[in-house]
């Protein structure tokens, strides 16, 4: 390109001093070299005009590579033929600008009246502007022209490129959808295959499913490629257009396919797989195996005894297991440690409430009055599980033994009689209630299972969430601890938080919840027995000499420096020549910080010198007392079948089966002795829980702490406390 001042400062004095005879000659010299440089220019412009014009005639770009190429060579053509102008257009262009340096014009130009003669001298400076304008027109042009060639030529070639890459990946795509196409046809159907194979037939489409990522990064490849073309004013031609609308025709068809298979399949491992339960047979072990009553219902045969049982041989352990803490003076605790291992046992302390949220809504089990069978148990237990599994791949899940022991639970639970019927607010209350979640997640969820559309609940509902909660600790045999089975009374103390409503909001039921009302206070202490199993506090144990105490630390506020672990504690163990624990006490299930002892040290030096009486007359309890009848009735946990007195086991299952629901009701409940309420003890005045829940309490505002015995029996003004 050839860059042209726009004026020129050159000036030439001679003009002005020339006698107006050599003017005249030297006029018609410079008309003749000025005529041809003009016409030389004039001639230029047309050219380039006529090939800008022919340039834009060469749009659009073709959508197909064989297009592109042709239209390639002939823009090369093109290029060449303006090339091959160039030499000349720069020399007319260095002639005008030598023609300006010789003759400079600096005065702008005029417009003389009609009739008026122009003089020699502004002849030659009207000739040079006109050369000036024609010779910056010219470059002008020039530069444009050149660098629309360069940018059309540009363009062809990012489209070829671009082309020659759609048309591949179309090539590749195509094969693979026919390999995939050829796998989705050797598929045989649903119904002829075993069912034993059905998980495994899930697997595999799973996996056929995440082979084709590449292939469906390969459609959005082009689909991307063919995007980016129509932006850039390339549009691809009918062939090119009808080859991708038929990849993306039969990816669609292949996807569609593939769902379709995996739905059939799950829909056949849900109705057949689980529903006859196969996969769960492996939870024993020989001698034992597990059988299925006509309703579904599993029981358990010991070929060794040749007896059946409605507990699965795990659970069975597990019931022995919690005999040992029986020890537990205190109902809260005793029940709270029990649902601890019985969480542990099930793995359902891994299991994160979102999780178990997102599998109910999975599963569709969204109306709480709703009757579940064994089977729809079974497959939300399995998904709960399996997502368990996904979740934790360093921990190492045995899906059919969890699944077989959670059902066992529920079933104890909420349907002792084996009747293979739950609803589904019961499955979730059971689950949610021992699921690892912070304790007033657990009430929102709860609560919202029995709320209206406007976020309120009645009495009658609130009566079945209370009456799903107590069966827990019902089936452990401690329902009297915590007021028995009857929860009206706990609801109308409920809707205490509402005077005068016929419905709460779940912030009033939170604030009774806060409260630990003495019906469901085991699940708030469940809580702090699974935060305290990691604590430890840089103390010593009074009584046994642990140190550091492991657990919940016991601190007396009567007594400096007295610190007593929980098992001492829970167990009431004590030692000859020391003195006697003296209340109140302060609970820590979290280390202590420098803040909470300075407290505490103040708080016992008060203690120091107040009276029994003082104590006596400002009782406090660590949770909401709720009036009712205490019920001393046993637990409906069902015990294990009597064994048979005949050799020929097998002929008699499906007899027993049917009838093991009628043999639990004449024999004793395997808590029904040795998990009766607790009994008063002389000796104990009254204790506070603390770390993070203490809180300074006085008349009748509810503090944080808690009254260990739970208060959830018989409580004497001696088991009462106060905190100042």
């Amino acid at each position: 390109s050839l860059s042209l001042p726009l004026s020129l400062s050159l000036s030439s004095p001679s003009l002005s001093l020339c006698p107006p005879l050599y003017l005249w000659v030297r006029l018609e010299a410079f008309s003749d070299n000025s005529g041809k440089l003009q016409l030389s220019l004039q001639e230029i412009i047309d050219w380039l005009t006529a090939k800008d014009e022919e340039l834009s005639e060469q749009l659009p770009i073709g959508g197909d590579v064989g297009a592109v190429q042709h239209q390639r060579e002939f823009h090369q053509v093109f290029m060449e033929d303006v090339k091959s102008r160039g030499p000349f257009i720069y020399s007319v262009l260095e002639s005008a600008q030598a023609f300006l340096t010789q003759h400079p014009f600096q005065e702008p130009e005029e417009t003389l009246p009609d009739g008026k003669e122009v003089s020699p001298r502004k002849r030659i400076l009207n000739v040079s502007r006109s050369v000036w304008k024609q010779a910056n027109v010219t470059s002008d042009l020039w530069e444009k022209l050149t660098a629309r060639c360069v940018d059309r030529h540009r363009h062809m070639e990012r489209t070829l490129e671009r082309l020659l890459q759609t048309q591949a990946a179309m090539e590749e795509l195509a094969m693979a959808l026919e390999q995939a196409e050829g796998v989705r046809d050797a598929w045989e159907p649903v119904g002829d295959l075993f069912i034993d194979s059905l998980q495994d037939h899930i697997d595999a489409t799973k996996l056929f499913k995440e082979e084709l990522t590449q292939v469906k990064e390969g459609m959005k490849h082009i689909n991307d490629l063919a995007h980016e073309l129509a932006i850039s004013d390339v549009h691809l031609s009918m062939e090119n257009s009808r080859s991708l609308e038929h990849l993306n025709s039969r990816w669609k068809l292949l996807q569609a396919s593939i769902e379709e298979r995996l739905k059939q399949l799950q829909d056949a491992h849900r109705d057949f797989g689980p529903g006859s339960q196969h996969f769960l047979s492996s939870s024993v072990q020989i001698p034992w195996e597990r059988a299925v009553s006509p309703n579904k219902v599993p029981y358990y045969i010991n070929h060794q005894t040749q007896t059946t049982c409605w507990d699965h041989p795990k659970m069975t352990e597990l019931y022995q297991v919690l005999a040992d803490l029986n020890n537990i003076k205190f109902s809260a605790y005793r029940t709270a440690m029990k649902l601890r291992r019985v969480q542990k046992a099930l793995r359902l302390d891994l299991l994160r409430l979102v999780s178990v949220v997102d599998v109910f809504r999975e599963q569709d089990l969204q109306h709480g009055e709703h009757v579940m069978d064994v089977v729809e148990m079974i497959h939300a237990l399995t998904g709960l599980y399996e997502r368990l599994e996904e979740e934790r791949r360093a921990i190492v899940v045995n899906i059919p033994l969890c699944v077989d022991m959670c059902l066992n639970w529920l079933l104890n639970v909420y349907d002792s009689g084996r009747n293979g019927k739950m609803r589904v607010l019961s499955f979730k209350t059971g689950l949610v209630s021992l699921c690892n979640a912070d304790v007033q997640e657990k009430y929102k969820y709860l609560f919202r299972q029995v709320s209206g559309p406007g976020g309120l609940t009645d009495q009658r509902y609130l009566t079945m969430l209370l009456y799903e909660a107590i069966q827990i600790p019902r089936q452990l045999g401690e329902v009297a601890a915590f007021g028995g089975s009857n929860v009206e009374p706990s609801v109308r103390s409920c809707f205490r938080m509402a005077p005068g409503k016929p419905a709460i909001e779940v912030s009033h039921f939170l604030e009774w919840m806060s409260l630990e009302p003495q019906s469901v206070v085991w699940l708030a202490v469940l809580q702090r027995v699974a935060v305290a199993e990691s604590a430890k506090h840089q103390a010593k144990c009074y009584i046994c000499k642990q140190c550091p105490i492991k657990g919940f630390r016991y601190r007396s506020l009567k007594q400096f420096n007295v610190d007593i672990c929980q098992t001492c504690f829970l167990t009431g163990r004590t030692t000859k020549g020391k003195k006697q624990l003296q209340y109140p006490i302060m609970e820590y299930y979290t280390p202590t910080t420098s803040g909470e002892k300075m407290r505490d040290f103040a708080k016992t030096l008060k203690n120091k010198f107040r009276s029994k009486q003082y104590f006596s007359k400002h009782p406090q309890r660590g949770y909401l007392p709720v009036q009712s009848v205490l019920e001393a009735e046993s637990s409906d946990t069902p015990c294990s079948s009597p064994k048979l007195p005949h050799a020929d086991t097998h002929s008699r299952i499906e007899h027993f089966a049917s009838r093991l629901a009628e043999m639990e009701n004449q024999n004793c409940s395997f808590f029904t002795d040795s998990l009766s309420p607790d009994e008063s003890l002389p000796n104990t005045k009254g204790c506070c829980t603390g770390s993070q829940r203490l809180a300074e309490r006085k008349g009748g505002e509810r503090g944080s702490s808690f009254d260990v015995n739970g208060g959830v029996n018989k409580v004497s003004p001696s088991l009462r406390n106060h905190i100042n």
